[in-house]
């Protein structure tokens, strides 16, 4: 075979797969431009300051104040919870217990929770607090934002767990040995030169995870359950956003639905600014790393 049949060979497979790569990107694109224009032309109507200042109780006069605050105190709880045991079992995995059947053992149960049903996850709160807490309290059922929090850190420890374990991974083993060599810690090696090595990473897997609940209804539908009022006591039953969505998209008023409609677009934009904000940091890091 000669060498000039074999690099036009090349040169069609490289191209065929460079023109498929674009159009799987076009289209990847096109259905993220169709859900922003769908969501802004169904919710342009209730778009303006009372979705931002008025509460649900109003219902067709009123906005989503109270699931706003509700969303960004549950998702604080659950990103609170998650960040600091996931980061530390994912520093564990990557140091500790890397290449041991133990550790392998952990990161397929890590991928299975990662792969688990949200409402799965939500049940098993409901279980575990809101059901004894009830039993506590004479039969008062105990939704709190509390227990959504939580549900929703369940929902975003495998993914920095997995994310961390995968960026200090990523860093070259002539780091661990040169620091090492020095006579540091191992303790000390991981907390104060690995960690801050792959900061960039671990950031972007917050972020991530932050969005990956944002949008999560399921698991808040058994433990936050729902308020059409601003409350900002994380024991109080509390209203989000997408649990407000839910509702409101199940309503046979046409002008909840338009409220409804601009909470999703209003989510979706929370959800793509922190995906850039992702890819900036990592970018950042990039470029001071060249």
């Amino acid at each position: 075979m000669s060498s000039s049949f074999l690099y036009t060979r090349r040169r069609i497979t490289n191209a065929l797969a460079l023109t498929l790569s674009m159009f799987a990107t076009l289209i990847g694109l096109i259905f993220l431009a169709w859900i922003l224009w769908e969501t802004l032309r169904q919710g342009i109507g209730a778009l303006d300051v009372k979705l931002f200042t008025k509460i649900t109780a109003y219902g067709e006069d009123g906005g989503l104040l109270n699931a706003m605050v509700g969303s960004l105190i549950i998702n604080f709880i659950g990103i609170a919870l998650a960040t600091p045991i996931g980061v530390l079992a994912g520093a564990w995995l990557a140091e500790y217990a890397n290449r041991t059947r133990l550790g392998e053992s952990i990161r397929f149960l890590n991928d299975i929770l990662l792969s688990a049903p949200s409402i799965v996850l939500g049940l098993f709160v409901y279980t575990i607090i809101v059901l004894p807490t009830t039993a506590l309290t004479s039969g008062n059922t105990t939704f709190s934002g509390l227990a959504g929090g939580v549900a929703l850190a369940l929902i975003a420890l495998p993914v920095i767990v997995r994310t961390t374990d995968e960026m200090l991974r990523l860093v070259p083993s002539t780091l661990r040995e040169a620091s090492l060599s020095l006579g540091i810690p191992q303790w000390k090696l991981t907390t104060q030169i690995l960690m801050r090595s792959a900061r960039s990473g671990i950031i972007t897997g917050v972020l991530l995870a932050l969005a990956r609940i944002s949008g999560e209804t399921a698991p808040l539908l058994f433990t936050a359950f729902g308020n059409n009022y601003l409350t900002f006591n994380p024991m109080d039953k509390m209203s989000s956003l997408p649990q407000m969505i839910y509702q409101y998209a199940n309503d046979p008023g046409e002008g909840l639905h338009a409220i409804a409609w601009a909470g999703a677009f209003v989510i979706t934009m929370f959800v793509l600014l922190l995906s850039l904000a992702s890819r900036l940091v990592l970018s950042r890091n990039k470029v001071s790393h060249d």
